[in-house]
C-alpha cells in the first residue's frame, strides 16, 4: 500500500461531518457547556490583546511595539506547545487546565492592579502578555484533545469548526466589545474582563465530568513523550504537509492582525472603537465561515478551498492600504475573516481525525507551534517592514506572498487520506522473551526477517517503505531494511528503539487499521511467515529466545 500524494479531500470523515451542520456538536451537553467558557475565555483573550495593543500606538515605534504584543503573545507557542502537548497526553488534562486557568487569574489581577495605578510600562505590559500566552499555549492542546472525546468521531471536523468559530467569534465581539471598554473605563477594566472569563472556565471544568484522558497502560515520561511527539510528525508526510500549508498562509496573513491598529490610527485616523469594528468585522466573518464552510466544502476540494481562500485574504490585504472609508474596509475584511477560518479549520479538523489518539495533543500541539510561528514571526517582520518602507509597501508585499503561498497548493497539496483507518489496532501479540524485561532498559533491537520471492521484490520493497515509516512514527529511533548477501532472497528489517517501553506502546495501543493493512501488505508477498527476534544488551538481560511461529512476539 502506497502513501496516497493525490491532491483532494483529506479524510473520509472529514468529508461526511463537512455535509452535515457545523453546530451538530452542540446538541452534546458535555461539548456545548466546555465549548460556551472557552468562548469566554476567548472573548476575554482578544480583549486583553486590543487593550495591549492600544496602551503602545501613542508610544515612541509603536510600529515594533504594537506588532511586538502578537509577538509575545503568539510566542510562547514556540517554547511551550510541544511540552504542553506531551503533558496533556501522559496527564489529566482536566486537572492540568484548572491549573493553568489558576494561574492566568494571578497574572490577570496583577496585570489590572498595576495598570489601574499607572505602573505598566511597555516591557512590563509585554511581559504580562508573554505569561497569558504561555497559559494559552498550555491549555490549548488540552482543550483541543479533550473536546474531541466528547462528540462522535464523524463530528470531530464539526467540532473543531467550532472551536476557531469560539476563537474568531471572540475577535468578533471583543475587540468590539474592548473598544467600547477602553474608550468609557480604560484599559484596566479590559484586562479584568479577561482575568474573570479564566476564572469562569476554571469553574466549569471543575464543575464538570470531563474524560481525563492521559495515562495509557504503559505510561510515557515527560522526556519521552516529547521525543515521541516529534518522531511522529517528522515521519508524518501527510502531517507535514498539513503543516506546510498552514504557514505558507499565516506567515503573510500576521501583517493584518499585527498592523491592523496603525491602519486605524494613521491610515483611517480613527480610534479604539474604528479599530475594534475592523477586527470585529474580521471575526464575523469567521462566524459567518463556519456557516459557510459545509457548503464551500460540498463544492470544492480542500485544496480548492486553499486556493480560493487564499486568494481572497490577499485582496483583503490590499484594501487596508487602498480603502480609506472605514465603513468600506470593514465590509471588504469579511472575506478575509471568512478565508482565515475556511484555511485553519480545515486543516485543524483533518488533522484531529487523522491523529491517533496516543499523540493526538503532541500533533496538535506542533500545529500551534507552526501557527505561532506564523503568527509571531510574521507579527515581528510585518512590523518591521512597515517602520522601514511604511504600511502601503507592507501590506503590498503581504498580499503578493499570499497569493503565491495560495497558488503553491498546485504543487504541494494536502495529501488525500480517504479510506486510511485511523482507529487503533492491536495486532501484535505479547512478544515471547525468555526473561522479562525492564519497560526502561535499552537499547533494544528488533529484526524481523522475512523471504521473498524474485518476483514480489519490487512490490516488497514498495510495502516495506511504508512499514518503516510506520515503525518510525509508533516508536524506534530508526529502521532499515537489509538484503542478505549469500541469500538473495532473505530480507531483515532491523528496528533501534530507546527503551523496551517503545517497542511496548506498539504492541499495545500505538497502531492503528492502516498499520495493520500495510504490515498484512508486506507480509503476503513473503513466502513464509516473518520470523521476529528481540535483541537486548547483553548486560540487561541473558536474552529472548527467537520465536517459532511466524509472527508471533512482533
Amino acid at each position: 500500500m502506497t502513501e496516497p500524494t493525490a491532491a483532494g479531500t483529506v479524510g473520509g470523515a472529514a468529508a461526511v461531518a463537512a455535509r452535515e451542520s457545523v453546530w451538530a456538536p452542540l446538541r452534546v451537553r458535555a461539548f456545548r457547556v466546555l465549548w460556551f467558557a472557552q468562548l469566554g475565555s476567548m472573548l476575554g483573550t482578544w480583549m486583553q490583546t486590543v487593550g495591549a495593543q492600544w496602551l503602545l500606538v501613542d508610544e515612541p515605534n509603536a510600529e515594533t511595539l504594537v506588532a511586538m504584543v502578537q509577538v509575545a503573545a503568539m510566542g510562547p507557542m514556540l517554547l511551550l506547545a510541544l511540552p504542553a502537548g506531551a503533558l496533556a497526553d501522559i496527564m489529566d488534562r482536566r486537572r492540568l487546565l484548572i491549573g493553568v486557568q489558576a494561574f492566568q487569574v494571578c497574572v490577570g489581577i496583577g496585570l489590572t492592579a498595576l495598570t489601574l495605578a499607572d505602573r505598566m510600562p511597555p516591557a512590563l505590559l509585554l511581559t504580562f502578555t508573554f505569561l497569558l500566552g504561555s497559559c494559552m499555549a498550555l491549555t490549548l492542546p488540552a482543550y483541543q484533545a479533550l473536546v474531541q472525546e466528547l462528540v462522535p468521531r464523524d463530528q470531530v471536523p464539526s467540532a473543531a469548526a467550532l472551536g476557531g468559530v469560539a476563537v474568531n467569534g471572540a475577535r468578533a465581539v471583543g475587540p468590539a466589545l474592548a473598544g467600547l471598554v477602553i474608550a468609557q473605563v480604560g484599559a484596566a477594566a479590559v484586562f479584568a474582563i479577561n482575568a474573570a472569563a479564566a476564572v469562569a472556565f476554571a469553574v466549569v471544568l471543575t464543575a464538570g465530568r470531563h474524560p481525563g484522558g492521559g495515562r495509557g497502560a504503559l505510561p510515557e515520561r515527560f522526556t519521552g513523550a516529547m521525543r515521541a511527539g516529534q518522531r511522529y510528525v517528522r515521519n508524518s508526510p501527510v502531517v507535514r504537509r498539513m503543516l506546510l500549508r498552514v504557514v505558507l498562509f499565516v506567515l503573510p496573513g500576521a501583517a493584518m492582525w499585527a498592523l491592523l491598529p496603525l491602519v486605524a490610527s494613521r491610515l483611517l485616523g480613527t480610534g479604539a472603537a474604528g479599530y475594534g469594528l475592523l477586527l470585529g468585522a474580521l471575526g464575523a466573518g469567521a462566524v459567518l465561515g463556519a456557516d459557510l464552510l459545509p457548503r464551500l466544502s460540498s463544492r470544492l476540494s480542500h485544496n480548492g478551498l486553499m486556493l480560493v481562500s487564499g486568494l481572497a485574504y490577499a485582496a483583503s490585504l490590499l484594501a487596508c492600504v487602498l480603502v480609506d472609508s472605514l465603513v468600506v474596509l470593514a465590509v471588504l475584511l469579511v472575506p478575509a475573516g471568512i478565508a482565515w477560518l475556511a484555511v485553519l479549520m480545515t486543516v485543524t479538523g483533518a488533522l484531529q481525525v487523522f491523529l491517533p489518539g496516543w499523540v493526538r495533543a503532541r500533533g496538535l500541539s506542533m500545529f500551534n507551534i507552526v501557527f505561532a510561528f506564523g503568527q509571531a514571526g510574521g507579527a515581528l517582520a510585518w512590523g518591521l517592514v512597515a517602520r522601514w518602507f511604511g504600511l502601503v509597501p507592507a501590506f503590498a508585499a503581504a498580499a503578493v506572498l499570499m497569493a503565491v503561498g495560495a497558488v503553491t497548493v498546485l504543487v504541494w497539496p494536502l495529501r488525500d487520506v480517504t479510506g486510511w483507518d485511523r482507529d487503533p489496532a492491536v495486532y501484535w501479540p505479547e512478544p515471547d522473551l525468555a526473561h522479562e524485561a525492564d519497560p526502561e532498559s535499552g537499547p533494544v533491537v528488533v529484526t524481523i526477517t522475512y523471504t521473498v520471492d524474485e518476483e514480489n521484490v519490487p512490490a516488497f520493497l514498495e510495502a516495506m517503505e511504508q512499514v518503516r515509516r510506520s515503525r518510525l512514527r509508533t516508536g524506534a529511533s530508526s529502521c532499515e531494511l537489509y538484503r542478505d548477501g549469500s541469500d538473495p532472497a532473505r530480507f531483515v528489517q532491523v528496528a533501534h528503539y530507546r527503551t523496551w517501553g517503545e517497542h511496548l506502546r506498539q504492541h499495545a495501543d500505538r497502531l492503528t487499521g492502516t498499520d495493520q493493512a500495510r504490515d498484512a501488505a508486506a507480509d503476503a508477498l513473503a513466502v513464509a511467515p516473518p520470523v521476529v527476534a528481540h535483541l537486548f544488551p547483553t548486560g540487561i538481560t541473558p536474552g529472548p529466545r527467537r520465536n517459532r511461529g511466524g509472527r508471533d512476539g512482533r
